[in-house]
């Protein structure tokens, strides 16, 4: 009974809400990003994150950019374990404001910036009816407590979490030559996580009268149990206790009715019943009604409500080559950027007690610390303009994910993520242009790594927009983006008991985004 809501939990630890880039890093970071879908050799304002290098080779002075995207996403998972009410379950994640914002004054040998944006998170998820994970173990009461009368159970299940890591960075870039500049920076990292739920009301129906599966337990299958095995005393008593059953019947210690009656009341537990011996069966009923005493509290009513937070800080060094005015080339590598996260507490789920010493067992122990390191990356960009009206732009991305700390869970990949974008801008008029563009993200998550609340999904993402430039200082640019991801699954199991139950999982999902930005130049 513990793989309920607490488990669900556990893997939301490591699940994150970005939109576009790596396993955590987002990257849709401007409305130029989302109506293109590679700025990672801008000469733009946005190049504060994109390409600090380049913001030497802007126009002397001040220049800002504002941007916010609204973003949306559907999860859906499925899956095919028998005993689950309903095999689809979807979850909601919506960020209202997703911001861009950056500042960068150019002396012209010398530029100085500043950003802010989410650089990982940005969203929080809803999911109204719980998940597989949520349910699996109270769906093998109608199974568990057949032979108590159970054909049915019910549940009240929500769960909801919120991911963001805020980043500030900041730049200093110099110009060595009319062709080449260089750039160092860094971005102060600051993470956060909350999550609630509840798990609350888990019934079972008995004979058509539904009522508390725990009261149903402690007060029927915990005493159907222990009588079972007081009831085998006076054989062990006897001397009959080395005895399997078979035995125990062809010498007529027992009859084939009671035989049955001791066998079928094990199974009906899922407990195996082969070559067992008669002190083997009552020690079974013992620990029976021993798993259920303990399973009847952990069917209670439970809520959660956890914040995670942790600092961290990403240096960033990045190179930009110019050689003309209608080609830039540029390199960034981010390092790693180390997060410890601490829970702070104030309602914990209980997930079992201490064997030798019966103390209670929490998931989320205030002050205990776990680790999510956003993954370092390699970034490389290319912008070309064939003719004055036409821009080209290509980006690639590369994340060394398996370098990172994820307690364990970057063990699960069988490679680093990486995505290629290409994007294309034509100038309608010199107030007005258009752009498309195309974006493909891999992730090296095997099935192993994925899970009903955290899964990696190759993707790709098509954006649109334009750009009005209404004078001299002020370019106003709308876009929208729609991300299609590729169906994932994995084989899974399950214990009915002690019987491995194999059952599919898949996973899907897609996300749309609305973007607006503003930039200025002074």
């Amino acid at each position: 009974m513990k793989r309920s809501l607490v488990v669900l939990l556990a893997v939301f630890l490591t699940a994150n809400f970005s939109f576009g880039g790596g396993i955590v890093t987002n990257t849709n970071q401007s409305a130029m990003f989302t109506r293109l879908q590679a700025r990672d050799a801008t000469l733009g304002p946005d190049a504060v994150y994109y390409n600090p290098a380049g913001l030497v080779f802007l126009s002397t002075g001040f220049h800002f950019s504002i941007n916010n995207q609204t973003l949306g996403q559907t999860r859906t998972v499925t899956n095919s374990y028998p005993n689950l009410n309903d095999d689809t379950y979807k979850g909601d994640v919506f960020a209202p404001v997703f911001p861009g914002i950056y500042a960068s004054y150019n002396t012209g040998k010398f530029a100085f910036s500043l950003g802010f944006n989410p650089i990982g998170g940005g969203g929080g998820a809803t999911y109204e009816n719980g998940l597989p994970s949520f349910e699996m173990s109270q769906s093998d009461l109608t199974k568990l407590l057949a032979g108590a009368g159970v054909t049915d159970y019910s549940m009240d299940a929500y769960f909801k979490g919120s991911s963001v890591y805020f980043g500030y960075q900041g730049n200093i870039s110099y110009k060595i030559s009319d062709q080449l500049s260089v750039a160092i920076g860094g971005r102060y990292v600051s993470a956060k996580e909350t999550y609630q739920g509840h798990l609350r009301d888990i019934e079972v129906n008995a004979g058509g009268t539904w009522g508390r599966a725990d009261a149903f337990i402690l007060n029927k299958i915990v005493p159907l149990a222990s009588g079972a095995a007081d009831q085998m005393q006076p054989l062990i008593d006897g001397g009959a206790g080395p005895l399997t059953f078979q035995q125990a019947e062809d010498m007529s210690v027992i009859t084939t009715g009671q035989r049955a009656q001791m066998e079928g009341g094990l199974q009906s537990f899922g407990v195996s019943t082969d070559g067992m011996t008669l002190r083997e069966a009552q020690a079974a009923y013992t620990g029976v009604a021993t798993k259920y005493t303990a399973s009847a509290q952990l069917l209670g009513d439970q809520e959660a409500d956890v914040e995670k937070t942790a600092t961290g800080f990403t240096p960033i060094i990045s190179v930009d080559f110019h050689p003309s005015e209608k080609l830039n080339i540029a390199l960034k590598y981010e390092h790693r950027t180390k997060l410890e996260f601490t829970n702070n507490t104030k309602k914990d789920l209980l997930t079992g007690f201490d064997p030798l010493t019966g103390d209670s067992i929490t998931q989320f122990p205030d002050g205990a610390k776990t680790h999510l390191d956003i993954p370092s990356q390699l970034v490389a960009g290319v912008t070309f303009k064939p003719v004055d009206k036409l821009l080209l732009s290509t980006g690639f991305h590369y994340y060394l994910d398996k370098n990172a700390n994820w307690d364990g869970k970057e063990k699960k990949l069988d490679g680093n993520s990486f995505e290629f974008g290409i994007g294309g801008e034509y100038s309608l008029t010199d107030m007005f242009g258009v752009s498309a563009g195309y974006l493909y993200t891999k992730s090296g998550a095997t099935g192993s790594y994925q899970t009903d609340m955290s899964y990696s999904l190759p993707s790709s993402t098509v954006g649109l927009g334009g750009v009005l430039h209404l004078n001299e200082m002020l370019e106003l640019n709308l876009g929208a983006s729609y991300t299609m991801y590729q169906e994932g699954s994995r084989i899974g199991t399950h214990d009915l008991g002690e019987i491995p139950i194999s059952y599919t999982e898949t996973y899907d999902k897609d996300v749309w985004i609305v973007a607006v930005g503003l930039n200025i130049a002074l």
